[in-house]
């Protein structure tokens, strides 16, 4: 498709003086994130390719991208990738969806082409104080609740990233006519850290690091190191908050101090397993309370009971949430405040209901390992565990002593199931099922045979895989096992 020609239009430059007015930029792959960086930079002057293997039919809300082409003479190119659009940009967007190991984006590298994620773009056109969440699980809990405090608080908010809006949206909210907000809280992902350069949180949260996306790295090492970018701009006035009581992120901060590119932000820590002369760590009261323990000058200490997110991963969450906010002056009673009052986010240990004394719990937002874990730990025994889509790779065996402890039967679907039943055949009764309808219909017999449930039974829904080769995303794999429960 040839471009139209360009209307005469003015463009000025960013709040920061960043112009991409006149570029040739490309944007790779067009989900949600590339559809909204393709829409701000064809409003803004740049010539702009929007490229993805996938035909127009398969891709939702391409009729904006159509309408800005006619607009402003952007360039479709759908259905394959053209290597001479990437190597003759001035600048290449990638879709976090996107590797980065296709040959295309190897040729632009070759050739000496900038490649940025949207959020590097994102930080190149704005001064607004960035709060960054990383990790691999735990993010999107932690992105809305530290975003509903600062709301709290009074001040302008503006949420987005890997949480579901697209980070350039900003900038159909926050124009040149509108002062920026207060703050962008940010979820990012190991992906958007990728194509980092200036990116420079004011506040950068690292909650865990375990197995993921090792189908995307060269190994777990290459993984972890991404997730440790978020940090490597940030100068003496940011904060690094970090949960010191994860072994591979101490162990990784050590090893960077050692190599002379440590930390160069102040740090607050936090911890669920030891006590802090600084910082925030989780106690537990005689009458055997859980409560958030503030180290430091002023001891204070903050009641977990009343909280509706429960399990000691969400008491990581809260802690990771009050650091932040109390190194930009925030009280702690604020954000228990809101704590009591937050419900979670769904498909993240979201009670369904119960039925003949069994709860049913839709954790489809667990697709890897570790969040399968934190899932279980939280959980009295006798569990029915639903598990399965596609693997990731990651290593199973850390499992293996609570699913011994907890789980008295295991229905495993999709592409991993086999692998699944390897791993935990000898430990608990493994069943496949075809599909998710037929793995409710078993997990609700064995959570209840001929009707009895188990003392305290829970079916747990918590596939530890993605969910592509059943399901468009976790969102609609959740909706569906909300959808089958509901009909029991």
């Amino acid at each position: 498709m040839i471009a139209e020609e360009l209307k005469e239009v003015e463009y000025s430059q960013s709040k920061t003086g960043y112009c991409i007015s006149g570029k040739k930029v490309l944007v790779v792959g067009l989900g949600a994130s590339g559809l909204s960086a393709a829409r701000y930079l064809c409003e803004n002057g740049a010539l702009v390719t929007v490229t993805d293997k996938r035909v127009a039919a398969d891709i939702a809300g391409i009729g904006s991208i159509k309408e800005l082409g006619k607009e402003a003479g952007a360039v479709l190119e759908l259905g394959c990738h053209n290597t001479d659009s990437f190597t003759g940009a001035d600048l290449i967007v990638l879709s976090p969806g996107v590797p980065p190991t296709i040959e295309p984006i190897r040729a632009a590298k070759a050739a000496g082409v900038e490649i940025v994620s949207d959020i590097e773009l994102f930080s190149r056109l704005t001064e607004v104080s960035v709060l960054a969440i990383t990790g691999t699980n735990g993010k999107s809990t932690t992105t809305a609740l530290l975003g509903e405090v600062l709301k709290e608080a009074g001040s302008e908010v503006f949420v987005g990233g890997n949480i579901g809006r697209p980070v350039m949206d900003y900038f159909s909210e926050y124009d040149e006519e509108k002062e920026d907000a207060d703050y962008a809280v940010l979820e990012i992902s190991s992906y958007h850290l990728e194509h980092v350069g200036t990116f420079r949180p004011k506040i950068a949260v690292l909650l865990n690091i375990t197995e993921d996306h090792l189908e995307r790295y060269a190994g777990f090492v290459d993984y972890a190191e991404t997730k440790f970018r978020i940090f490597a701009k940030q100068g003496q006035e940011d904060f690094a908050i970090i949960n010191v009581a994860d072994e591979v992120i101490v162990e990784g901060l050590r090893e960077a101090s050692l190599k002379g590119v440590g930390l160069k932000s102040r740090v607050i820590g936090f911890s669920s397993e030891a006590s802090l002369d600084d910082g925030f760590y989780l106690g537990r009261r005689e009458d055997g309370e859980f409560i958030v323990r503030a180290g430091g000058g002023e001891k204070k200490e903050y009641p977990l009971g009343a909280v509706s997110i429960k399990g000691t991963h969400n008491a990581e969450n809260i802690m990771a949430v009050m650091a932040a906010a109390e190194s930009l002056g925030i009280d702690g009673e604020l954000v228990m405040r809101v704590a009591r009052r937050f419900k979670g986010l769904p498909h993240r240990a979201e009670f369904v209901r119960e039925i003949r004394g069994v709860s049913y719990i839709n954790d489809s937002k667990s697709t890897n390992a570790g969040s399968l874990y934190k899932a279980l730990v939280g959980l009295p025994a006798p569990v029915v565990l639903i598990a399965g889509g596609r693997d990731k790779h990651g290593d199973y065996g850390f499992l293996r002593e609570l699913i011994s402890a907890k789980v008295t039967a295991m229905i495993v679907i999709g592409e991993a199931k086999e692998r699944l039943r390897e791993a935990f055949g000898d430990l608990t009764e493994v069943i496949e099922a075809p599909g998710l309808e037929e793995a409710v219909g078993l997990a609700s017999g064995a959570a209840a045979p001929q009707g009895a449930a188990k003392k305290g039974a829970t079916v747990l829904f918590s596939p530890a895989c993605s969910s592509f080769d059943m399901f468009r995303n976790f969102e609609e794999r959740g909706d569906k096992f909300k959808e089958l429960v509901e009909a029991l």
